[in-house]
């Protein structure tokens, strides 16, 4: 099941052992070579501390917020030796620059989908210029059409040309 990032950042994440909310999801940490969400910063409910959820942890993903076995499983970002590069380099889709291999520019990445079960990017949302959004909106971008990610950038493989289009629908 695909959800958009804002139905991801600010879900509360709930404990199966004693059934309340144990911390809220502020934040996610990506793996930039490929895509992949490896944690989800949280805020304590208790002390206020920010605390990593790392995605093997989370048993549920319900309406109501993610499920957890119990508060334990949250550790401090410090600990995780192991997720330090991705912590360290703070990346953040949101925001980067789309361009194709050809140098086109497409626009900025305004929101991303999330493959729920194995907590891939599958898909990014695009915003156009103001004169490229009155002739055609928004583009989704799949996860197969990017070819290099950057740190102040996105590279896509160049879409099809209209003429290519035309001439494949027609033959």
């Amino acid at each position: 099941m695909l959800k958009l990032s804002g139905a991801i950042l600010g879900k509360p994440v709930l404990s199966l052992r004693t059934g309340r909310t144990v911390a809220t999801i502020t934040g996610v940490i990506i793996n930039p070579n490929n895509l992949k969400i490896e944690g989800l910063y949280c805020t304590d409910s208790y002390d206020r501390s920010e605390l990593v959820l790392l995605y093997q942890d989370i048993r549920d993903v319900l309406p109501q917020g993610f499920v957890i076995n119990d508060h334990d499983v949250l550790a401090h970002p410090k600990d995780l030796v192991r997720l330090k590069e991705y912590i360290d380099l703070k990346f953040e889709v949101r925001g980067k620059r789309v361009v194709t291999v050809s140098h086109r520019r497409l626009g900025k990445v305004a929101d991303y989908a999330v493959e729920i079960e194995t907590m891939y990017i599958q898909k990014l949302y695009v915003t156009q210029g103001f004169i490229k959004s009155l002739a055609g909106g928004n583009l989704g971008i799949d996860r197969s059409q990017v070819n290099e990610i950057t740190d102040s950038k996105i590279i896509v493989f160049d879409p099809l040309d209209k003429a290519t289009i035309r001439a494949t629908a027609t033959a």
